[in-house]
């Protein structure tokens, strides 16, 4: 029998539900209940809503690309409507794994960059859209030029656009710094989701103590964990070019996944999406 059952919200926004049981898997199914109600309203608050976000980190090799994908898999699986930008010219991974949905930009030319925000010119105001710009390393100086000419904050603020700077860390000390830089060059205009991807490390210590996540927390900053995908499943995933959809649902062929190996990149996507759940997207 139940004794305590109270529903709230936390400070992060997730539900929080205590709940007294002597049936411990009633508790967790409930629990499940409560955070995927959470998410689905969380969802439907944002689905008139339109968001920009640069997936950055200036560093290679941090796992840029690979948010990019798993963010174009968020929105494809709740049917909300997205286009996709790929700025990596010499690997094009977003193209190659999305390329129904994504297309190469110029990132050192003002007409290359001025599509990005022309979709949202071209997209009717009741169908709100979600862009995805996947930043090839060493790319933070143009787009920045680019933004300030543009005066692109003023205008994606007046067309109701939530522009959303991707800050994806590995453990380094160089993560730390890009994330000071960034800090610097937006201040508070900048709405940052910083995202400590454990798939290039393991101890963010440094990061969640430096001065610079200290003000982005300050300035509403969202921080995310990206758990680490079993590294063989996603070289598998890679070898395909294939989208997380198609590896999941190809069950033949030289790199299909196997079983487990399917359940595993299942288990990955949901905790990615709960996490995501959060974000203002």
């Amino acid at each position: 029998m139940f004794s305590t059952c109270v529903l709230g919200l936390d400070g992060s926004g997730f539900c929080e539900f205590t709940l007294r049981t002597r049936d411990a898997h009633v508790s967790c199914w409930v629990k499940g209940q409560a955070r995927r109600a959470w998410a689905n309203f969380n969802i439907q608050l944002h689905s008139d809503m339109s968001s920009l976000n640069f997936i950055g980190g200036e560093k290679g090799g941090v796992g840029k690309s690979v948010v990019a994908r798993v963010l174009a898999q968020y929105f494809i699986d709740n049917q909300l409507p997205f286009t996709g930008f790929d700025t990596d010219r010499s690997h094009t991974s977003f193209t190659r794994f999305y390329a129904d949905f994504a297309s190469p930009i110029v990132v050192d030319s003002y007409e290359g960059l001025d599509a990005i925000a022309s979709a949202f010119e071209t997209t009717k105001a009741e169908h709100p859209l979600r862009v995805i710009v996947d930043l090839a390393a060493q790319t933070a100086a143009p787009l920045t030029r680019w933004i300030q000419d543009s005066d692109l904050l003023d205008v994606m603020a007046e067309m109701g656009v939530k522009v959303n700077f991707w800050h994806i860390a590995d453990a380094g000390q160089d993560s730390v710094d890009q994330l000071a830089r960034l800090i610097a060059t937006w201040g508070d205009r900048a709405h940052c989701v910083i995202v400590k991807n454990h798939g290039r490390g393991s101890d963010f210590s440094q990061l969640e103590a430096s001065p610079a996540m200290q003000q982005a927390v300050a300035w509403g900053a969202h921080r995310v964990s990206l758990a680490q995908l079993h590294e063989a499943s996603m070289r598998k995933i890679d070898r395909q070019n294939a989208s997380f959809w198609a590896a999941l649902n190809h069950k033949s062929g030289e790199d299909a996944l196997g079983l487990l190996e399917r359940q595993r990149v299942k288990h990955w996507l949901h905790k990615t999406y709960e996490a995501f759940d959060r974000l203002p997207l």
